[in-house]
């Protein structure tokens, strides 16, 4: 009679602590419990399907009824071994949650706990998906959970922690599984292969680990169906085809497109992708995936270690960091967030992605506050100011019993010293913006300033009585001293400041027309001189703006 075909899901399932992958936190944690003697009554294993709780729970109840136990190595060749492995053990009882879940079930299992175990040192019960059981279930264990004999142990396994009953939670110890990283899934998958004598592709096992989203099971089980397809020769173009994945190439192509703008580009290669049968829900996955590794990558350095990939992905990452930047990533990561939940439920996945595809070129091409204030800046550097952006009037400084005159006009550069290389104006809004980029917040407090005279060393800024009430804020000393040191780099002598309030620290027919001298007419300019002005020209063509005219 022929021997039944074993899946390699079963056949290669670890058989010792140091056999399980990828959760070393775990098991090296549950070997010094059993070295120590610090055994629990109740252990809760959590995390997602196919990465070794269940397996972890048997190889522990292995390790407390082996004939050698409780070791942290049982032998795997005495009875109580083997009935373990083969799941027909009298005291290791496996009870499956979901078809166990009633209160009838658990106070028969209550009944059963007093009695001792046959020929093992403890009686074990491993439940497995145990947020299934109902509220009335969870009630009946409790008291048993609390103070169980002393030779009955609980193992406890689950999916959704969220779902078990804080009661439950606090009687066991609990250990998170974290899903396995990539390169140890195809590190493991090369040594099944090599042993099952299959010859597979690097790039084949890497697109494998891929699929399979950190689960060792699941890339197990597809090792095991391509090996039924393809025989014992599997090369990457067998893994894209037979689970509709798509290759890294293509996934660099759409990327790079995204990166750069070129809407038609990406457009084409979602055709070429669709045309040969690709899931595309799988497609979105894969692109959050690599912007999410992008954005560790534009961040520094520092966090490219952990992303644990292949050399070639890491240099594609790195090429594309040059050619954007976090704030652009993070857009075109909202931008294609916002689409992935609805597109399971789209009529037509393939439109509903071309449309996630140009709005996430779109959200890359949008600049924002900090970026538009900066072109801005750059913009009024090289345009140079016009009749519209002449320096505002200096405000005298009011003296007792005596009524205060305006001062002349004049621009601030002539108040600074002969070898400054830039006006009193210009000075203070480069001070202002560093303060900026030192304490965001505290930017905003000096909206509504400018320079109104110097004073010897003391420059004096007037305040808006609109924001009178931000005064005392600007006026912190921690403020103050990046706003002087920054002033002394960009006028070439120490400074210090004075802040006052005024009636008005901007003219007032810019404000408010009606407010003006009797006689004098508001400041108006026509829409074409408007249009016209070289800034305004250039502003524009750079944001792709359109002026608006608005009557009344």
């Amino acid at each position: 009679m022929a021997q039944q075909y074993q899946v390699l899901a079963r056949k290669w399932r670890p058989q010792q602590f140091d056999d399980v992958v990828g959760q070393e936190h775990v098991t090296t944690t549950l070997k010094n419990a059993i070295e120590q003697n610090r055994l629990a009554h109740a252990y809760l294993f959590v995390g997602p399907r196919g990465i070794g709780k269940t397996s972890t729970a048997r190889i522990f109840a292995k390790a407390l009824n082996c004939v050698k136990g409780p070791t942290i190595t049982p032998c795997d060749e005495c009875d109580n071994c083997k009935e373990i492995t083969e799941g027909r053990s009298l005291d290791v009882l496996e009870i499956d949650g979901a078809s166990n879940r009633g209160i009838d079930e658990v106070r028969e299992l209550r009944d059963t706990v007093r009695y001792a175990p046959a020929h093992s040192k403890f009686k074990i019960y491993i439940i497995d998906e145990v947020h299934m059981l109902t509220k009335e279930a969870f009630n009946a264990l409790l008291k048993t959970l609390e103070e169980p004999p002393s030779h009955v142990k609980f193992f406890f396994a689950t999916t959704e922690p969220q779902k078990v009953l804080p009661t439950i939670l606090s009687r066991c110890q609990r250990f998170d599984l974290r899903r396995i990283p990539a390169s140890l899934i195809v590190k493991h998958l090369k040594d099944i292969a090599r042993k099952e004598k299959v010859s597979v592709d690097d790039a084949a096992l890497a697109a494998i680990a891929r699929g399979a989203e950190g689960g060792l099971r699941d890339a197990e089980s597809a090792l095991d169906q391509l090996i039924a397809f393809c025989g014992n020769k599997i090369a990457e173009s067998d893994v894209l085809s037979v689970f509709g994945l798509v290759a890294h190439d293509q996934i660099a192509k759409l990327t790079d497109a995204l990166i750069d703008g070129q809407t038609t580009k990406a457009l084409r290669v979602l055709k070429d992708l669709d045309d040969v049968g690709k899931d595309l829900q799988r497609l979105m996955a894969d692109l959050l995936d690599h912007f999410r590794n992008l954005l560790v990558v534009t961040l520094g350095e520092e966090g490219v270690q952990s992303l644990q990939l292949p050399e070639s992905e890491i240099d594609l990452l790195r090429a594309q960091a040059k050619r954007v930047d976090a704030d652009a990533v993070l857009r075109i990561i909202d931008a294609l967030s916002a689409a992935e939940g609805r597109l399971r439920y789209a009529l037509s996945k393939r439109v509903f992605l071309e449309i996630a595809l140009v709005k996430a070129v779109k959200a890359r091409e949008l600049a924002g506050i900090d970026g538009v204030l900066k072109k801005l800046n750059e913009l009024k550097g090289q345009v140079g100011v016009g009749p519209s952006a002449t320096s505002l009037p200096v405000v005298a400084e009011p003296r007792a019993n005596k009524p205060v005159a305006p001062a002349p006009q004049r621009h601030g550069s002539e108040a600074a010293p002969a070898d400054s290389p830039v006006s009193i104006e210009e000075a203070w809004a480069h001070a202002v913006e560093h303060l900026g980029k030192v304490t965001p917040i505290a930017k905003s407090y000096l909206v509504g300033t400018r320079p109104l005279r110097m004073q010897g060393n003391v420059l004096v800024v007037g305040f808006d009585q609109e924001f009178a009430e931000r005064k005392e804020f600007a006026d912190r000393p921690r403020n103050v001293e990046v706003l002087q040191a920054k002033l002394k780099e960009m006028l070439r002598m120490d400074v210090a400041l004075k802040f006052e309030v005024v009636k008005s620290a901007t003219p007032t027919p810019a404000r408010t027309p009606s407010a003006s001298v009797k006689g004098a007419e508001p400041v108006k300019k026509s829409l074409d001189e408007f249009k016209n002005d070289p800034l305004i020209k250039k502003a524009l063509e750079i944001f792709k703006g359109t002026i608006v005219e608005v009557r009344k």
